[in-house]
């Protein structure tokens, strides 16, 4: 959430941000309604001081200020809830130096590593068919379309995956964590990607609850209301979750196999830090990515979100994709935004120096995708023979060097 002054001082540029990033809000509504908003709670604070004044013998007023009150008190919830309402939908303003897109299409590709081995190959579906890795007939059956049973040795590999990131994450000093998978709707909604009818998320109807799309979000509620001293920053968490999405503007793409599905499991990074940090712990967030992918041997290319990709919350974003050879392409497994004060803002999540305090700002970053680096290594790594080989890095965490049929 942006602040009110910040948005009446600067219109001009708030309009244009929230254009660049494919939004439309009436701005002039909004300025309207927090003008009346703030008449109102004058009026109701001004009655409410002369009803504190008031002497036992002064009945006839204090029942006149009631009545008044009594007025007044619904037209303000009513205002609040409308004010609220849109203040929610305006996005985050972009950062300085971000392209002005419309789509994936005006993304940046800013850098390439690691050398491509196979340029053409089977894809995971027909490796993990093959060797009984990968069920997706079965989960059909039992849950529908874009679910899975991961089997045999891919389930070892989803723990080595985990316990990898786990240990060179904690080695980095990040807090390890196990969140809630469920959210309280209003809670879900103050992280910034839960707008009813607008996100891709499974709500409970009957709990007032949502499960989450990745852990990031149970994080930011764990420090909802926090004041931290300014020497506990930046605090970094490493989480682990099983994760939900609906997938509904996927529109029939990647329904084979566990591209994306509607569950999946998650190691992610997220960050508190001071907001003259968060440029400076946005690289550091991207430079652990890029190292995972790295240690585990596979191509990949980073690349910068433009304004219309970069979602509600963020004001920079970088994707790393990895080369999958059964598509022949690049594809996302990570990413990373800077999503600066705008969801500490909502959840009021503050900070204290000792001549100054504010909020904080919120990062996040992808660690372990299990689903997709799953699929990029059966890709990557598999051998003439059918055998997929296992990346050195994760041998000594699930206990075998290959995968035989």
């Amino acid at each position: 959430m942006l602040d009110i002054k910040y948005i009446r001082d600067n219109l001009k540029e708030v309009k244009k941000a929230t254009q660049d990033k494919g939004y439309k809000i009436d701005f002039e509504k909004l300025l309207r309604l927090n003008d009346e908003r703030r008449k109102i709670i004058q009026e109701i604070d001004e009655l409410r001081a002369q009803r504190n004044k008031l002497t036992k013998n002064d009945i006839q007023k204090g029942k006149k200020i009631k009545e008044e009150l009594k007025k007044l008190e619904p037209q303000k919830q009513e205002l609040e809830k409308e004010y609220k309402e849109l203040m929610y939908k305006i996005p985050n303003i972009p950062e300085k130096g971000v392209k002005v897109g419309k789509d994936e299409r005006d993304n940046e590709v800013i850098k390439k590593a690691g050398k491509i081995k196979l340029k053409k190959a089977k894809d995971h579906t027909e490796i993990g068919k093959s060797m009984d890795l990968i069920d997706t007939d079965a989960s059909a059956i039992s849950s529908g379309s874009r679910f899975c049973f991961l089997k045999n040795e891919a389930v070892m590999l989803e723990f080595a995956l985990i316990n990898f990131a786990l240990d060179l994450l904690c080695k980095e000093k990040f807090i390890p964590i196990i969140p809630p998978v469920m959210l309280k709707n209003e809670v879900a909604r103050e992280t910034g990607y839960y707008e009813a009818g607008d996100d891709d998320s499974f709500y409970l109807k009957d709990e007032e609850k949502v499960l989450i799309g990745t852990s990031e979000h149970s994080i930011l509620a764990y420090h909802k209301n926090t004041v931290f001293n300014e020497k506990d920053l930046p605090r970094r968490y490493v989480g682990f979750s099983t994760c939900f999405r609906r997938e509904a503007g996927s529109y029939g793409r990647d329904v084979k196999g566990i591209l994306r599905v509607h569950q999946f499991d998650k190691v992610e990074m997220v960050s508190f830090a001071r907001p003259e940090d968060s440029k400076k712990e946005h690289q550091y967030l991207l430079s652990l990515e890029e190292k995972i992918v790295q240690k585990l041997e596979l191509p990949f290319r980073v690349v910068k979100m433009c304004t219309g990709d970069l979602g509600r919350p963020a004001s920079s974003k970088y994707d790393i994709e990895v080369w999958l050879p059964g598509q022949g392409r690049y594809r996302e497994t990570h990413s990373s935004s800077n999503c600066t004060d705008f969801q500490a803002r909502r959840l009021n999540i503050r900070y204290r120096e000792s001549d100054k305090s504010g909020f904080v700002h919120t990062l996040n970053g992808t660690a372990i995708a299990i689903g997709r680096t799953l699929i990029a290594i059966l890709e990557n790594y598999q051998q003439k023979d059918g055998s997929v080989k296992v990346p050195e890095v994760l041998q000594k965490y699930c206990g075998f060097k290959e995968i035989k049929k």
